[in-house]
């Protein structure tokens, strides 16, 4: 046998770092080129997320909602959509339209100023202003202005020009506004608005309660308004105009006050909401905070009057009398809060006083904003309002002012995608085209028609929008936190719900009388796998639960069949629970035997945490089915026993039949055409062949058992080791007959023939259980008879019972730093451990590492190792012929506690085989001591790990990449996943047809491949049965027996390409409608290829080419790529995607008609690698990762302890990359999309030539269209000096009111400024001349309606001139007499 040495494992690292040799001779061409590619971000759906402000253009029918994130959406009717994001990505305060004119102005957070122009499809930023000195509180714009108006803190209003976005020299300055005699500060101006009949008359309300209407011309205050008791209920939130010239506000106290500019008091004061208690006094209420006052006309009463003039002075003022003198106007009072402070279930609504009847509009969240719809958008005349616009939290809402009852539009925005929080998401590009019609018709056959909502139209009908037609479909299913899973039709740019699948119809939840622990979403969507050419769909729950779904078109009613995962566990001293072995079951309610029957003859899953909740499956076997509608019905439910499993990979083959899923526990395999389970292994047993997995070993021994060690199967080629010795009282003494195992096994064991290898496997495996925080079940473990290297001996002078030490297990565990080092000289072993022995070796090895002293470290460790085990041996040779203490044949361990026989006896006869577990004594000594920090343990264990690293190898496959297991981030989302750092996961699994075997490079085999958090790739070869049994025979699988290869990092992504580069395609079974009686058979999906020739390609005959590569597999990591070659297993190209950094989603997608391999990485990037070659393709930066991690801000601030802070920001980044990577989806034809908020789903692309297509098929968001009339001026107006008066702002506010400051604010032209003017400018021109030629258009129209009417009177003409000619000739020969 070679001998082991850490030379030879360097020697052996060196060798395989080198670059292989190619598998295959012929060179693969690569079409992809980087001039292909090209990221851009394209369509967003979903809710503003956080919405902050709203506004409205009464012209151009569109709609502008910021957030706080800085976003800005444009909103028209049907795919009318446009995102903006304001780069300082501060909240969106304020936002106004300039009014049919193409642009918008918002106000941002950090007191900025923007303006952006939406006359191109893509809204562009022209200008920013920012203001130093002063923080912006509201803003003003009138109509047709190029002036806007700029409320501060300060209480000052300044006015800026639209055009050149500079300030004015005109200032409203705060102490010119109030009266001489006011001793405060009037506050923050809150609202600013222009009298509509006197545009020079400015209104600026101020925060205390002042309400002051400013002269622009004679710039000085013309009247004051306060309630002059100064109490802090008076101040004012909002101010309106009626068209008239009355003015309302609105108070912090929830009154409305109507003005009168007469007089300084209000004329009225009411509390709309508050009621008079039993003392007489009104209840308070809260403030108001939105106000609006509009007007609209119901009747012409007037006109009565008018008839009894006469006709000359009714011909006069007719007109005015309609627009001005209509004594029968409604006038209504729409406003936001101001209910009574005790009604806390109300507090959402909206306000509508008609008259004297009022309306409250309950609102589902609270209000942000809402506009009222009006006809025109002048404010001097009626403006008949016929919608209001509410802006919830989470919502948009619709209301109908001219139907009774005010019903709600339906809205046409896909705005529910955050109904339930998104969990996970899944983007099909280039799916099935019947897929689409499918999934509508069911989802239309379950949804009943809405009622209640308006029957007219959706009002925010602006733009246009020409659907783009597209050659492939796309669907978008997204998981929810409720247990729902949604399927989109996302073609063409759009987003259209399809249909919705609840999986809380597949189960019936219910808790008995007594408070347990619940999961907060106990059906969240952790995992969701599609075949879409199938048509079947896996989910999987929180728990480990994974339910299978079948379409189907019709009703059905049948039964669900359950199965039972049992629960997979590796760890070093775990047994399986006896009453799993009574066969499959479809509970594991462990409430007592009769409960048990009964659940596992119904299907009842138990809760986790000990209480009265509990899960049935409805319609499981034996109770007599269910009904299920059409659409995705369940067929196979999959409860997973005992502790939770949370699922990380989830994948079906619907040509094998199988379905399967992993975690951090192991791997599950289930057969769905049988129902079965076919495997459920832990990591371990991964690298192992079959003979030594646990449910071999439970049928040879008739026993569970834990999952094989590394050394366990060196050992049990030497034989089985005598069991433990047990005291004479325990219940499982041993026979007679084995009083001479157990002499034997307290023999000492010579040094010469100590296995490192396998002592350093046992020190992984025990690491892994002294940081895993003990169950149950692990307490009651037996560990297997094969343990026993060496002991540990103590006599019990005091009685005192030696049993394991109550403590956390990183202490618990005498193997542990920590435990070495605490332990007394009187209870350690007689021989000592070699581990320990070496510890300070090993820290030595690890500091010269750090300090790169030389070369030669492990050299000289190995030497230096080898000397102690020699002096070792000497000196326990010498001791054994001295005076050597007699160990004991046998020590007391006393009576156990109240616990189950199972678990205490047997856990109390293993501990003399167990080295070095310490007497209760040590451990009350133990808990007595100051504990180690959190920093020194993760030391301490990082040492070990190094050693680990560099003196494992495991033989089954002996490559370099095997040093890239030094990187394993952790994945778990606990704040223990720092002591969870060697515990190997499943991360990615993968069904496919490949050429796995050296020894039989000919022969494809259906194969799982197997991904682990750990960087290994494993495979599990499928042994699937004939077509004709494969309804009766079982499928059987077997392991490889050790890694193929291994990877830095878990791995994420495995593909298959065939000899040419080209992309193997999943196999599949086709779905069929279960009332047609068609045989199955397996089909493929089309390649660029023939069917003919991939075939050739995949299975070449014998003599052409039989020893040579058939295959690539392509696996991407969170730190690497590598292809590998098969059946040769050669490494052919290798890629370093990042150093210090991580890989967040990595896909192989089609592109252009070739493969590429797409990265997502922590640094914000996108980069893309060409194949097989790992040739790179592009790298951007895209999005920074911490724009998606939503959950990591808001537990930063929580964290307080300053040891947690240390480790706090990686643990809660990876964390969110967990869910990241679940709500990151890459797609065929290079699309892709994220959850860009909880709210909102952001679609993008890498495709260069879709980029060019994508202006096509985004709407059109200006149309050009002409501003109504203002209304005429009435004739009594004019006649008594009434009436709107206009106003030359230019004049004022121009240059000569001088120069502003240039502290207030500061100028920033838009990015690439020159380029946005021409821009501007371009589109300007485009408009003129798009105008122009909608001027020749309609001029062309009147000349055609001029010659029509030219034509009709010539025919007039001709026929009148035939009349006259016919009466001539009547009458030409009569007498005057005669007529």
């Amino acid at each position: 046998m070679k001998k082991f040495t850490f030379k030879g494992v360097l020697d052996g690292f060196r060798s395989s770092v080198q670059a292989a040799p190619r598998g295959t001779e012929q060179e693969i061409q690569e079409t992809l080129r980087p001039d292909h590619f090209q990221i851009k971000k394209t369509f967003r759906h979903g809710f503003p997320f956080s919405p902050t402000a709203l506004a409205w253009d009464p012209i151009q029918k569109l709609l502008a909602i910021g957030d706080k994130g800085g976003n800005l959406r444009i909103l028209g009717g049907p795919g009318v959509d446009a995102h903006v994001r304001h780069e300082s990505c501060e909240a969106v305060l304020h936002a106004r339209f300039l009014i049919n004119e193409g642009a918008l102005v918002t106000a941002t957070a950090d007191d900025q100023l923007h303006l952006w122009t939406f006359r191109q499809k893509s809204p562009q930023r022209l200008h920013s202003l920012k203001f130093q000195r002063e923080r912006i509180t509201c803003l003003h714009l009138p109509l047709a202005s190029k002036w806007i108006h700029v409320g501060t803190e300060r209480g000052n209003v300044h006015v800026v020009n639209i055009e050149t976005f500079a300030l004015s020299g005109y200032v409203i300055n705060w102490n010119k506004a109030i009266e001489v005699t006011r001793p405060n500060h009037p506050g923050a101006v809150v609202e600013i608005c222009d009298n509509p009949l006197d545009a020079s008359k400015l209104l600026i309300a101020f925060e205390t309660g002042l309400v002051v209407v400013w002269d622009l011309r004679a710039r000085a205050a013309e009247w004051r308004g306060a309630l002059g008791s100064g109490a802090p209920g008076e101040g004012v939130r909002a101010a309106a105009w009626q068209h008239d010239g009355k003015l309302m506000t609105a108070h912090v106290d929830g009154a409305l006050a109507t003005w009168s500019t007469r007089a300084a008091r209000p004329v009225s004061w009411s509390y709309p909401h508050a009621k008079a208690n039993k003392e007489g006094k009104l209840e308070p209420c809260k403030p108001i905070l939105r106000l609006e006052w509009k007007t609209s006309r119901t009747g012409n009463d007037i006109m009565k009057t008018i008839q009894n003039l006469g006709d000359t002075v009714q011909n006069m003022i007719e007109e005015d009398t309609q627009t001005d003198l209509d004594c029968s106007d409604e006038s209504l009072v729409i406003f936001s809060g101001g209910l009574p402070t005790d009604k806390a279930g109300r507090t959402h609504s909206i306000t509508v006083l008609n008259g004297k009847s009022t309306t409250v509009l309950e609102m589902e969240h609270s209000v942000v904003d809402f506009v009222t719809l009006c006809e025109t958008p002048h404010t001097a005349d009626y403006q008949e309002p016929y919608a209001i616009v509410v802006l919830l939290q989470n919502d948009l809402v619709v209301i109908d002012l001219q139907s009774p009852g005010y019903p709600c539009f339906e809205n046409p925005y896909p705005m529910d995608i955050h109904e339930s929080p998104v969990t996970c998401c899944s983007y099909f590009a280039d799916c099935p085209s019947d897929l689409i019609p499918a999934f509508y018709s069911v989802g239309r056959q379950g949804n009943k028609k809405a009622t209640g909502f308006s029957e007219k139209l959706w009002p925010i009908n602006g733009g246009e929008w020409a659907p783009a037609s597209c050659s492939y479909s796309e669907i978008i299913l997204t998981g929810h936190a409720d247990g729902s899973v949604k399927f989109w039709d996302a073609s063409a740019g759009t987003l259209q719900i399809l249909y919705k699948l609840k999986c809380s119809k597949v189960f019936e939840r219910r808790s008995s009388g007594s408070v347990c622990y619940e999961e907060e979403s106990p059906l969240a969507i952790q995992q969701a796998a599609l075949c879409a050419e199938s048509r079947r769909l896996g989910v999987a729950l929180p728990h480990g639960h994974v339910v299978l779904f079948k379409f189907r078109k019709n009703e059905t009613h049948g039964e669900t069949q359950v199965i039972e995962i049992p629960m997979i566990t590796d760890s070093l001293e775990e047994e399986g629970s006896p009453e799993a072995e009574g066969g499959r079951s479809m509970s594991f309610s462990r409430a007592g035997d009769a409960g048990e029957g009964e659940s596992r003859r119904s299907g009842v899953w138990s809760g986790g945490g000990g209480g009265g909740a509990w899960v049935r499956v409805r319609g499981a076997d034996g109770t007599g089915g269910a009904r299920r509608a059409p659409g995705f019905q369940p067929a196979l439910v999959a409860l997973q026993q005992g502790a939770p499993h949370p699922v990380t990979t989830l994948t079906i083959n619907s040509s094998y039949g199988l379905m399967a899923w992993g975690g951090e526990r192991g791997v599950v395999v289930v057969d769905i055409s049988r129902r079965v389970l076919v495997a459920a292994l832990a990591p371990a047993a991964l690298y192992h062949p079959p003979d030594a997995w646990p449910h071999a070993r439970h049928h040879r021994h008739n026993d569970r058992q834990r999952s094989p060690s590394l050394d366990q199967l060196e050992e049990s080629a030497r034989g089985p080791s005598p069991a433990s010795p047990a005291e004479p009282a325990a219940p499982d003494e041993p026979a007679p007959d084995d009083k001479p195992k157990l002499d034997s096994r307290r023999k000492s064991t010579s040094w010469k023939t100590f296995n490192l290898k396998r002592q350093l496997s046992k020190v992984d495996l025990k690491f892994k259980a002294a940081f895993t925080a003990p169950t149950e079940a692990n307490n009651a473990e037996e560990a297997p008879p094969e343990r026993g290297n060496s002991q540990f001996y103590c006599e019990t002078g005091t009685g005192e019972r030696v049993e394991p030490p109550v403590e956390p297990a990183d202490s618990a565990d005498s193997d542990s730093p920590k435990a070495e080092d605490e332990a007394s000289p009187g209870t350690r072993s007689a021989v000592a451990s070699p581990l320990r022995v070496c510890s300070d070796v090993f820290e030595r090895m690890h500091r010269e590492l750090q300090d790169k002293r030389g070369p030669d470290v492990y050299d000289r460790m190995h030497r230096e190792l080898q000397e102690r085990w020699q002096a070792q041996d000497a000196a326990g040779a010498g001791a054994g012929a001295g005076e050597a203490p007699p160990r004991p044949d046998s020590l007391p361990l006393g009576s156990a506690p109240a616990r189950p026989p199972r678990a205490r006896g047997k856990r109390e006869e293993r501990l003399l085989s167990v080295p070095n577990i310490p007497s209760r004594g040590e451990a009350r000594r133990r808990a007595a001591a100051p504990q180690g920090s959190l920093a020194g343990s993760l030391m301490r264990r990082f040492r070990h790990l190094v050693a680990r690293a560099c003196c494992r190898r495991e033989p089954a496959a002996p490559r370099a990449d095997k040093l890239d297991s030094s990187f394993s981030r952790s994945r778990s989302s606990s704040m223990s996943s720092l002591e969870n750092i060697s515990q190997e996961g499943i991360q990615c699994l993968a069904f496919a047809d490949s050429y796995t075997k050296k020894s039989d490079p000919t022969t494809l085999l259906p194969t799982l491949w197997i991904g682990t958090t750990l960087g290994s790739v494993l495979t599990m070869m499928i042994n699937l049965p004939e077509a004709d049994l494969r309804h009766t025979q079982p499928v059987v699988v077997s392991t490889s027996g050790g890694p193929i290869f291994r990877l830095k990092g878990s791995i994420l992504t495995m593909s298959f390409l065939d000899c040419n580069g080209a992309l193997i395609p999943y196999s599949y079974e086709s779905w069929k409608d279960d009332s047609k009686d068609v045989r199955e058979r397996r089909e493929r999906t089309p390649t660029k290829q023939s069917s003919s020739s991939s075939g050739s390609r995949m299975s070449p005959t014998p003599g052409t080419d039989a020893a040579g590569d058939r295959q690539f597999v392509v696996v991407a990591s969170e730190k690497q790529a590598r292809v590998v070659a098969l059946p040769s297993q050669n490494c052919v190209y290798r890629q370093q995607i990042v150093d210090t950094d991580f890989v967040v989603k990595a896909e192989t997608v089609s592109l252009k008609d070739s493969v590429c391999l797409v990265n997502y990485l922590s640094t914000g990037h996108l980069v893309a690698y060409s194949l097989p070659s790992l040739r790179p393709l592009v790298d951007v930066d895209f999005l920074p990762l911490s724009e998606l991690s939503f959950q990591t801000q808001s537990k930063q601030r929580g964290i307080v302890d300053p040891m947690l802070s240390i480790w706090g920001q990686q643990l809660i980044v990876n964390e969110d990359t967990d869910q990241i990577a679940k709500t990151f989806c890459f797609s065929n034809r290079g699309h892709g999309l994220f959850l860009a908020s909880p709210t909102e789903i952001q679609k993008f692309t890498i495709d260069a030539e879709f980029c060019q297509q994508l202006n096509e098929m985004l709407g059109e968001l200006f149309l050009p269209r002409d501003m109504p009339e203002p209304p005429k001026e009435s004739f009594f107006r004019g006649l008594f000096g009434g009436g709107a008066r206009p106003l030359d702002r230019e004049e004022l506010f121009g240059e000569s009111s001088g120069k502003p400051s240039r502290a207030v604010a500061k100028h920033i032209p838009g990015g690439s400024a020159q380029l946005d003017q021409l821009g501007a400018r371009a589109s300007t021109a485009a408009s003129e001349v798009a105008r122009a030629h909608m001027l020749v258009v309609e001029r062309g129209d009147k000349l055609s309606q001029l010659e029509e009417r030219t034509e009709r009177m010539h025919s007039q003409a001709a026929e009148f001139s035939s009349s006259a000619h016919q009466l001539m000739l009547k009458y030409k020969d009569k007498k005057w007499y005669q007529l």
